[in-house]
C-alpha cells in the first residue's frame, strides 16, 4: 500500500515523496515526520452524540461562529504541573480531515432514516477552512483552568473536533508529564530508558508512550517501530529465556571470536573459564561450583554476537555468586582481546544493595587485573520501576547508571487519566457559561487570552488569563492578578518577561508551520521549561500550588455572568 506523506526535512523544511508504508525506512536523526501512524484517527473517531449534535445544529441552520477551550481542571499524581503534549498529532488529524465515502454510507445505515439527506452531502462536502486553533506550544508547562487549545469556527464543525482532540490530547500529555517526573526522580545524570511495549494498552498505546515518553524525558526505547518512526534511540539487552536456554559450555556451536588487537581468532569460552578460575583465587567471595556454566555459556555466546556492546542480565540465578562472576568473567576475556564490555542488568532483588556489591565487585576487579573501566561499567535496573521507588532508591543510595522503566510508565498507573474538557465559551460574540454546585467546574466564560508572567530570573509567577479585548500585560507595569473564586486574594506584579501562550497553529485552513516543531525541539523545551520551574512546585510530596490568575476585568466579568445565570431561589 503507497500513500503520499510530508515529511520535514532536517532543516525543517516540509517535502513531499511517496513511500511503501511496509518498506519506509528514514534517517534516524529526522525526529519529526508526518506520517500516517493510525488510519483510525479519522472524523469518525468520535462519539455519536458529536454526530447528533452536528445534525441538530445543521438541521436549525445553527452555522454560528463558536469558541471552544480545552482545558483540564486538575494537575495529574498529585501534582503541581503538567506537559503538554499531543499538539502534532491533532495538526495531522486537522489536515486530513475529510469524511469519505464510505464513511457517509456507514453513517446513513446507522443514523436515524429520517436523517436529511442533504446532511450527509453536508458532511461529504465538509471542510475547515474557517476553523482557527490557537495553542500552547507543544512541551509546554501547563496549568489547570488554562486553556491547552482555543479554537474558533463554525460550531458544527468545531463541535466534531472535540472527541478526537481530546483523546489525542489526554493520554499524550499524561504519559509526558509521567516520565517527566521519572527523569526529576532518577536525576539528570541517569539514563532512563521505556520498555513498556510489551503492557501497553495495545499497539496504538505502545507507540504514543515511546514517543511521549522521550518527548517527557527518556533517553530511549525497547520498540523498534518507534525508534523507526521517531528517530528515538532503540535500547535492549537479551531475556531470562537467553540465559536459560543454555546448559553448560558444550551448548556453544561456535566458541571463537576474532580478537580485536591480533586479528586471530580466539576460544572465547576457554578464556573466560580462565578467568573465572582466577577470579576466584583472588577471595571475591564466590566459587567456580557456584556459578552456573550455563550462564557463563550464554554470557560467551552473547558476547559473541555482541563484542561491542555486551550487557548481560546477571539475576537468573544468583547475581552476586553467579551471574556477576560469570559477567566480570567474560568481560575480562574481551578486554584481553581488545574489546570493552558496556556492564549488567538487575532485573530482581534488592536493587539498592545489590548495585552497591556488583560496584564493589567491579572495583575490586578492575584493580586485581589492572582493567581501569571495569569500576565504571554501566548498571541497568528494571523490575517494576516506578516514581516512588526511584524516590526511595535515592534516599537509600545506589550505585544504578540507568534504569529500565516499563509498566508504571505506560501505564500511568498512578492516575489513568488527565481529564481534560471541552467547553463552549462563546457563540457569535456571546459569552457561554457552564454552572455547577461545584464552583471548580463552572467554566471562565468567552473568549480570553492566556499570558504567563515572569520574575527577572526567568522564573514563571503565574498564569493569567484576561478577556480577548484587553491589553496585553507589559513588562516593568505594575498589573492587578485576581485568583478566580476568592476575592481577597489579589496581588499587583510587575513583570520581567510576558510570554503571549495561545499561538496560532491552524488558521483558515494552513498550518502555522513554525509553531509545529520536531520532536527533539519539544523534548528540549520540556527539559528547559522544568528547570525554569521553582523547585517548590516540582517536589513529589505536597508540592506548592502554580497561581492561576485573571485580570481584574476578566474576575468582574466572570462573576458578573456566573450571577445573571445563576437563578435567585425563593425562600418563601
Amino acid at each position: 500500500m503507497s500513500t503520499t506523506v510530508d515529511v520535514l526535512d532536517l532543516n525543517g523544511n516540509l517535502t513531499n515523496g511517496t513511500t511503501d508504508k511496509s518498506n519506509f525506512v528514514e534517517n534516524q536523526s529526522r525526529l519529526t515526520t508526518k506520517y500516517e501512524l493510525n488510519n483510525a484517527v479519522q472524523p469518525l473517531l468520535t462519539d455519536l452524540y458529536q454526530l447528533s449534535m452536528a445534525y441538530a445544529y445543521w438541521k436549525n441552520q445553527k452555522n454560528d461562529i463558536a469558541v471552544f477551550d480545552l482545558f483540564f481542571r486538575r494537575n495529574p499524581f498529585q501534582g503541581e504541573y503538567t506537559i503538554f503534549a499531543g499538539l502534532d498529532d491533532c495538526i495531522k488529524y486537522i489536515q486530513d480531515f475529510k469524511f469519505t465515502h464510505s464513511d457517509i454510507e456507514y453513517l446513513k445505515s446507522t443514523m436515524p432514516s429520517y436523517v436529511e439527506e442533504e446532511f450527509f452531502t453536508y458532511l461529504e462536502n465538509m471542510n475547515l477552512k474557517e476553523l482557527k486553533i490557537y495553542a500552547h506550544k507543544e512541551g509546554s508547562l501547563v496549568f489547570p483552568r488554562i486553556p491547552i487549545m482555543r479554537l474558533e469556527g463554525p460550531l458544527p464543525i468545531v463541535q466534531l473536533l472535540e472527541t478526537t482532540l481530546l483523546v489525542l490530547i489526554n493520554y499524550a500529555s499524561l504519559v509526558t508529564t509521567n516520565a517527566s517526573r521519572f527523569r526529576l526522580a532518577a536525576g539528570d545524570n541517569k539514563s532512563l530508558l521505556e520498555f513498556g511495549l510489551r503492557r501497553a494498552q495495545g499497539p496504538d498505546g505502545g507507540l504514543s508512550a515511546s514517543k511521549y515518553c522521550y518527548m517527557g524525558g527518556f533517553d530511549g526505547t525497547s520498540n523498534v517501530l518507534a525508534g523507526k518512526l521517531y528517530g528515538i534511540p532503540i535500547k535492549g539487552t537479551h531475556a531470562h529465556s537467553f540465559v536459560s536456554s543454555f546448559n553448560d559450555l558444550s551448548d556453544l556451536k561456535i566458541r571463537h571470536i576474532k580478537s580485536a588487537i591480533s586479528g586471530e581468532s580466539v576460544d572465547l569460552a576457554d578464556l573466560a573459564f580462565d578467568y573465572l578460575n582466577q577470579m576466584e583465587k583472588h577471595e571475591l567471595y564466590f566459587n567456580t561450583n557456584e556459578s552456573n556454566k550455563g550462564e557463563l555459556a550464554a554470557f560467551v555466546g552473547y558476547a559473541i554476537a555482541f563484542p561491542t556492546d555486551f550487557l548481560a542480565l546477571v539475576d537468573t540465578y544468583n547475581v552476586l555468586k553467579s551471574g556477576i562472576p560469570n559477567f566480570c568473567a567474560v568481560a575480562l576475556a574481551l578486554n584481553k582481546l581488545g574489546y570493552k564490555a558496556r556492564g549488567i542488568r538487575l532485573d530482581s532483588g534488592d536493587l539498592a544493595y545489590l548495585s552497591l556489591k556488583v560496584r564493589e565487585f567491579f572495583k575490586k576487579i578492575g584493580k586485581i587485573f589492572q582493567v581501569d573501566y571495569f569500576e565504571h561499567l554501566t548498571i541497568v535496573a528494571s523490575n517494576d520501576i516506578n516514581e516512588d521507588i526511584l524516590h526511595s532508591l535515592n534516599m537509600q543510595g545506589h550505585s544504578i547508571d540507568s534504569f529500565g522503566i516499563g509498566t508504571h510508565l505506560v501505564t500511568c498507573q498512578k492516575q489513568p487519566a488527565l481529564g481534560c474538557v471541552f467547553k463552549l465559551v462563546e457563540v457569535n460574540g456571546r459569552p457561554c457559561v457552564k454552572l455547577s454546585e461545584d464552583v471548580q467546574k463552572a467554566t471562565f466564560p468567552g473568549k480570553k487570552n492566556a499570558y504567563r508572567l515572569y520574575d527577572k530570573e526567568g522564573i514563571p509567577l503565574v498564569d493569567l488569563l484576561t478577556k480577548s479585548d484587553e491589553p496585553e500585560p507589559k513588562v516593568g507595569e505594575a498589573f492587578l492578578c485576581r485568583h478566580p473564586f476568592i476575592e481577597t486574594k489579589r496581588a499587583y506584579l510587575s513583570p520581567s518577561k510576558v510570554e503571549n501562550l495561545l499561538v496560532p497553529v491552524w488558521i483558515d485552513g494552513k498550518i502555522i508551520q513554525e509553531n509545529v516543531e520536531p520532536i527533539q525541539n519539544i523534548r528540549d523545551r520540556v527539559k528547559f521549561q522544568l528547570n525554569h520551574l521553582r523547585t517548590d512546585h516540582k517536589r513529589m510530596l505536597n508540592p506548592t500550588p502554580y497561581k492561576i490568575t485573571v485580570s481584574r476585568t476578566l474576575y468582574d466579568f466572570i462573576h458578573n455572568l456566573w450571577l445573571d445565570y445563576t437563578p435567585i431561589a425563593n425562600m418563601n
